[in-house]
């Protein structure tokens, strides 16, 4: 189903069609064009022009520029998370929320042979470790928030949120690693870096 809707939009995306025309168009039934482009015309994805035809939806101007904002964020915190990873000789991460998970958008590992790696892409729980905790606002009175095996099992780490100009999370910055070298307390040993690090992209957003 997902295919067909796609191929719907990308029919649209060419140039404005009818209804008869996404049909000709896809070689779809018309009750199952007819049903996804309703279904797709009440998310936004698609609408109506003036004469009646289906047209790309204005959501999907939204949806393009926070894609194209993500991007931007994982360049601009590039820098800094290489200088977190070698000042911390662990795995950095930072993570952005994605729908009732978190998504990693970039992760640079530990040149360490006993390393924690994150695949960027890859989604992980928002109720567990600390990067969820940041994500979801929790932080202590230190700007950070750290956590041991909550995740996974042997693996401690100690996150920060990133906020734009008006304050609002939108990623989390932070470290992992093997509690062989993190220790059950690894906010102490890593948490004002990691807050650190998280402020200097929080500024580089402006």
């Amino acid at each position: 189903m997902i295919d067909k809707t796609v191929s719907i939009l990308d029919v649209v995306a060419a140039k404005d069609r009818s209804l008869a025309e996404l049909v000709e168009a896809t070689g779809f039934s018309r009750a199952t064009v007819h049903r996804l482009a309703a279904s797709l015309e009440a998310h936004g994805l698609l609408r109506r022009s003036e004469r009646g035809r289906y047209a790309l939806g204005w959501k999907l101007v939204t949806l393009g520029r926070a894609a194209e904002s993500g991007d931007a964020l994982v360049e601009l915190a590039m820098s800094v998370l290489a200088d977190l990873r070698d000042e911390t000789g662990e795995s950095v991460q930072m993570y952005v929320r994605d729908g009732s998970q978190r998504r990693c958008v970039a992760s640079l590992d530990s040149p360490d042979e006993l390393r924690t790696v994150v695949a960027p892409g890859a989604r992980l729980p928002l109720d567990r470790g600390s990067a969820g905790a940041a994500l979801r606002g929790v932080e202590g009175v230190s700007g950070w928030v750290a956590s041991v095996g909550e995740r996974a099992a042997g693996v401690a780490s100690v996150s920060a949120p990133v906020r734009d100009a008006t304050g609002a999370v939108v990623a989390a910055l932070g470290v992992s690693g093997p509690v062989e070298r993190t220790t059950d307390d690894p906010g102490s040993r890593y948490g004002n870096v990691v807050a650190e690090a998280a402020r200097r992209v929080s500024v580089l957003l402006g």
